[in-house]
C-alpha cells in the first residue's frame, strides 16, 4: 500500500523539481522585457481605439479585450513551447513548415479574403487569420534544421544546404508575394539573410545574396514591376510634402502625431491626433505613433529602449549556445523582431516606405501576436535547455 500510494507523490516532487529548475534557467530579463512592451501596447491599443467623441475610456473595451485575450494565448503558447526541449521542436520542424506553406496556399482559394488590400486571410465563419505571420515562425524553424545540421565531417554548412534553403525560402516567398505583401516579404528576406550570414556558410553565398538583392531591386525599378501604389509611397518618402491629402497623408500625419508628443508627451487618451483618427491603423501599423503623441519622446525612447534589450538577449543567447540548431534559432527570432521593429518605427518617422508591418508585442492583431509569441517561445526554450546555459 504504502508503494502505490508513494509513487505518484515522488511523480509528484519529481514534476515541482523540473518545473522549479526550468523556471529558474528561463531568462527573466527578456521575458520582463517583452512583458514590459506588451503592457505599454495595451495601453496604446486602448487609447487608439477611443472614440474621440470625449465618452469614457471605459466604454471603449472591445478592442482591449480583444488584445488581452491574444496576449493570453500568446503567453500560453509562448511558455508551452518554452518547456519542449528544441531537440524535439527539431524533429517537427519540416512538418510545422509544410503547414505554414498549406495555410499560405488556401489563402489563394475560396477561403482567402481581401483585408486592406492585401488576399493574406484566412475566414472561417467568425475565426480569421494571417498565415503570412505564421510563415515567419516555420521558415526560422526549417532554415535552422537546415544550416544548424552539418554532415559528418563538416564544421559548417556547404553549398547544397544553402541551395536548399533558397527552396524553403522561395516558396512561402512567392506564396506571399502573390498577395500581395510586400513587408512580410522583406522580412522573410532578412531572416534567410540573418541566418544564412551568422550561420558560418561560404562567405561568397552571403555577398551573392546580397548582390542579389541589390540587382533584384534595380530590375524592380527598371521593369517597373512595382504596383502604382508602392511607387507613389517611395516618391512620398523622397518628398513627403509632394501630396499631403494624397499618397503622402499617412507619412505626414504620422509625423505631426509623433512630433505634437513634445518630450514628455500629451497623456494617456489625450492625444488630439490619435483620438481624432488622423492617422489610419493607429492601433496596428501606426502603433508607434500613439507612443509618440501621448508618451512623448520619453515614452518612444523606452519602446526604441525595450527592443534593443530585448535584440541584445536574443543575440546573447545565441552566443552562448554550443550548438549550431538552437543558435540559429536565437537569430532568427533577432533578426525578424529586429528588422520588423525598424520598419515599423522608420515609417512612422517617415524615414522608409509605408509597407503595413505591425510592431511586435505592440501592435493589436491575433495572429501576429501569437507569431511573435511562438518565436519568444523558441529562443526561452533554447535558453533553458542547452548544456552552454546549465
Amino acid at each position: 500500500m504504502t508503494t502505490h500510494l508513494g509513487a505518484p507523490r515522488t511523480r509528484r516532487a519529481e514534476f515541482g523539481r523540473n518545473a522549479a529548475g526550468l523556471a529558474r534557467r528561463l531568462d527573466w530579463t527578456l521575458i520582463v522585457s517583452v512583458a514590459a512592451l506588451c503592457a505599454i501596447g495595451t495601453l496604446l491599443v486602448w487609447s487608439a481605439t477611443v472614440p474621440g467623441d470625449g465618452s469614457d475610456p471605459l466604454d471603449s473595451t472591445e478592442h482591449l479585450r480583444r488584445h488581452l485575450f491574444h496576449l493570453v494565448v500568446g503567453w500560453t503558447l509562448c511558455l508551452a513551447v518554452a518547456s519542449v526541449d528544441h531537440r524535439t521542436i527539431r524533429a517537427y520542424a519540416p512538418i510545422a513548415y509544410l503547414v505554414t506553406v498549406v495555410l499560405l496556399a488556401l489563402v489563394l482559394t475560396p477561403l482567402g479574403e481581401t483585408i486592406n488590400g492585401s488576399r493574406g486571410w484566412i475566414v472561417i465563419g467568425g475565426f480569421q487569420f494571417q498565415p503570412s505571420e505564421l510563415a515567419k515562425v516555420g521558415l526560422v524553424l526549417m532554415l535552422a534544421t537546415l544550416l544548424g545540421e552539418p554532415r559528418d565531417g563538416e564544421a559548417r554548412p556547404m553549398t547544397r544546404d544553402v541551395l536548399f534553403c533558397l527552396v524553403a525560402l522561395a516558396v512561402p516567398l512567392a506564396l506571399v508575394m502573390s498577395q500581395p505583401d510586400l513587408g512580410t516579404t522583406l522580412v522573410l528576406g532578412a531572416i534567410f539573410l540573418g541566418m544564412l550570414t551568422l550561420s558560418g556558410a561560404p562567405v561568397v553565398w552571403v555577398a551573392g545574396m546580397l548582390v542579389c538583392g541589390a540587382v533584384g531591386a534595380f530590375c524592380v525599378w527598371f521593369f517597373d514591376v512595382l504596383k502604382p501604389y508602392q511607387v507613389a509611397r517611395i516618391a512620398t518618402l523622397m518628398n513627403p510634402t509632394a501630396d499631403p491629402q494624397g499618397t503622402g497623408y499617412n507619412s505626414n500625419q504620422a509625423l505631426i502625431a509623433v512630433g505634437s508628443g513634445g518630450f514628455n508627451g500629451t497623456g494617456l487618451f489625450q492625444g488630439e491626433q490619435t483620438h481624432g483618427q488622423f492617422v489610419p491603423e493607429q492601433h496596428t501599423d501606426f502603433i508607434f505613433t500613439v507612443a509618440g503623441e501621448e508618451l512623448g519622446f520619453v515614452g518612444a525612447v523606452l519602446v526604441i529602449g525595450l527592443f534593443g534589450l530585448i535584440l541584445w538577449r536574443l543575440l546573447r543567447t545565441a552566443q552562448g549556445c554550443e550548438k549550431p540548431y538552437p543558435r540559429l534559432l536565437c537569430v532568427g527570432a533577432a533578426s525578424w523582431f529586429g528588422f520588423q521593429a525598424l520598419i515599423n518605427i522608420g515609417m512612422c518617422l517617415g524615414v522608409v516606405p509605408v509597407t503595413g508591418l505591425p510592431l511586435p508585442f505592440v501592435s493589436y492583431g491575433g495572429t501576429a501576436v501569437v507569431a511573435s509569441m511562438l518565436a519568444l517561445g523558441l529562443v526561452l526554450g533554447v535558453r533553458s535547455r542547452d548544456r552552454g546555459f546549465v
